[in-house]
């Protein structure tokens, strides 16, 4: 039976991530890194498309779990009628191969255990020939080869092409399950000691938690949004990855599936802003020499998502033989929107930067070229109509949330200029074009009858990315528009307290049919929009109704379904996350804006 998506825990290496199923299977892993071929692959198919349960023979769901301390360390504890046992599941910090650590330990009374590991390389398509050697199982398909050892050494067999072990555990005894994954065509990589790997790894994510300088109200569930957005960073580049799944539904048994595993500009430049809030100087760094290696070229072909290391060509495919997430199909590949235009992005960018600066990160004169380069082509091509935002498949429009970000490129590289006039740049010409978007959209985006701006130029739809209108700076927060805008939200866009992040009804806006769930990161705009209108309780109540929506480990996907009572869309979702952490901070007690 499908599990529900909350009830997955995600570990991971900081350079690919698994989700840990509360019945103590792994149904999602990519080796080596988060974009490549799923091993485990149960989450979007069947037990058959590869996984590996650990838990109590005749189990189903572990009693309770959480993570150790400000790590991610997953600890998962069963009772059963004849004993209690732990199993603590992580992925050490990665020196060369990626390992996937399970240690079982009795508790209370003996309990007899019961391992079941199905590997499926290519996303549950290709079946390894399996072998033994050294106590070890070796698995071996194509270019992919994975290693399977226990200490001590458990009784393990082969059945219907799968590894199964037998043992029992009383109180203090302890199994260790190590895999490690290398390239087929290289030795076996060095054994890493399981249990120095877990205090490493411990000592790693407390070491990293201690950096946070975020002490107010809502700090657990802050620091677990850090925790999970550093799991979304490929450490090798500074990439930051919008989520660690691909085709998990926005609605259930739709065809809303997209593959999230990449670096959007706009994602990682929340996250940016959101670590960077917190202290988090040394992830921005890596972001940015990330992003000026993958952006370098000509402006005009700036891509709205890029791969970890800034690859460009992300083609879409589908994947038939895996029936999806509870039967939503297809299951894709890659991301045909990687060709979009999305003119926010330009925006995105400019105001992280700049950020970047204002925080006293060392400036580097070839990001400011690039920030020139960037800002002189939007200001021959801002009026153009692009896929907005949420990435329509539909026609184009005149976004009114794309508008509102081109005048955010230009606004910051006017303060930029205003701050540090040794710089090169025409701030005259920036404050002229500055000042023309500004006029437009207060001309073209706005439904003076209604008193609310709209989804785009001369439509009737709205759009909760017109949220961001005071955040940005555009109007002041009391403006009678950014007011109306908001009630407008909240009434037309409100679904049991939540917001959707645009109306659904027909295709003519996205050219999708079907619906989706409210939208998270929509949510907290509304919370963060209300704050800044003064009405901070009504702010506080809707985001401590969010974080009730985190699962029992504090994890949010990218979308909530109200009725049926179930998150929706990839897991976990960075975009939901960075809305936790940035609502959090300004309802922060000593916020001065608060």
């Amino acid at each position: 039976m499908t599990q529900r998506i909350e009830d997955y825990a995600l570990i991971g290496d900081l350079q690919t991530a698994a989700l840990v199923g509360r019945d103590g299977s792994i149904d999602w892993l990519c080796l080596p890194r988060f974009d490549s071929g799923a091993c485990f692959a149960a989450l979007l198919g069947d037990e058959n498309n590869g996984h590996w349960r650990i838990a109590p023979a005749g189990a189903r769901t572990c009693s309770r779990r959480s993570y150790v301390g400000d790590s991610l360390v997953l600890e998962s504890f069963w009772e059963t009628r004849t004993g209690t046992v732990r199993v603590v599941d992580f992925m050490p910090h990665r020196d060369r191969a990626p390992d996937v650590m399970r240690i079982v330990e009795g508790v209370t009374g003996r309990v007899e255990m019961s391992s079941v590991l199905r590997l499926r390389f290519d996303y549950g398509s290709v079946v390894p020939w399996m072998r033994r050697a050294d106590g070890h199982r070796i698995a071996v398909a194509g270019p992919d080869s994975v290693w399977l050892r226990s200490e001590p050494r458990v009784k393990t067999w082969g059945q219907q092409y799968s590894t199964c072990s037998s043992f029992t555990v009383n109180p203090g005894e302890k199994v260790a399950f190590c895999l490690t994954w290398h390239p087929s065509h290289e030795p076996r990589p060095p054994l890493v000691d399981p249990y120095m790997a877990l205090e490493h790894t411990l000592e790693d994510w407390k070491s990293w938690a201690a950096q946070c300088t975020y002490e107010g109200p809502y700090r657990e569930a802050v620091m677990r949004s850090l925790i999970t957005l550093k799991a979304l960073t490929y450490a090798p580049t500074g990439g930051i990855v919008a989520a660690a799944t691909t085709s998990l539904p926005e609605e259930l048994g739709g065809v809303r599936n997209w593959d999230y595993r990449y670096c959007w500009l706009r994602d990682s430049t929340l996250t940016l802003r959101a670590l960077l809030s917190v202290g988090y100087v040394e992830e921005a760094a890596a972001w940015r020499d990330w992003l000026l290696r993958a952006v370098a070229g000509d402006p005009a072909d700036l891509q709205i998502m890029y791969g970890l290391a800034g690859e460009r060509r992300l083609p879409e495919t589908e994947v038939p033989w895996l029936r999806g997430y509870g039967g939503a199909r297809p299951v894709r590949i890659g991301n045909a929107a990687v060709k979009q235009l999305q003119l926010d992005v330009y925006g995105e960018v400019m105001d992280s930067l700049s950020l970047a600066r204002e925080v006293g990160m060392p400036p580097q004169r070839q990001a400011w070229a690039l920030q020139l380069s960037l800002l002189g082509f939007l200001e021959s091509t801002w009026r153009q109509p692009d896929e907005g935002l949420w990435e329509v498949r539909g026609p184009r429009r005149h976004f009114v949330h794309s508008k509102v970000m081109a005048w955010v490129a230009a606004d910051r590289a006017v303060r930029t200029l205003e701050r540090d006039p040794s710089l090169p740049g025409d701030v005259a010409r920036w404050r002229t074009m500055r000042d023309e978007v500004h006029r437009e959209v207060c001309a073209r985006g706005y439904d003076p009858v209604r008193n609310t701006f709209t989804q785009s130029y001369g439509s009737a739809e709205l759009d909760a990315a017109v949220l961001m209108i005071p955040r940005v700076g555009f109007l002041p927060p009391d403006d009678p528009r950014v007011v109306g805008t908001v009630e407008a939200v909240r009434e037309e866009l409100g679904h049991h307290g939540y917001i959707r992040r645009y109306g659904t009804d027909g295709i003519a806006v996205d050219g999708l049919p079907g619906g989706e769930g409210t939208f998270l990161a929509c949510s907290f705009w509304m919370a963060d929009a209300l704050r800044m209108m003064g009405r901070h309780e009504e702010a506080r109540e809707l985001f401590e109704r969010l974080l009730e929506l985190r699962n029992d480990v504090g994890l949010l996907a990218e979308e909530y379904d109200p009725v049926a009572r179930r998150q929706l869309g990839n897991f976990p979702q960075a975009f939901s996350h960075v809305g936790l952490v940035a609502t959090a901070l300004a309802l922060a007690p000593d916020d001065p804006a608060g």
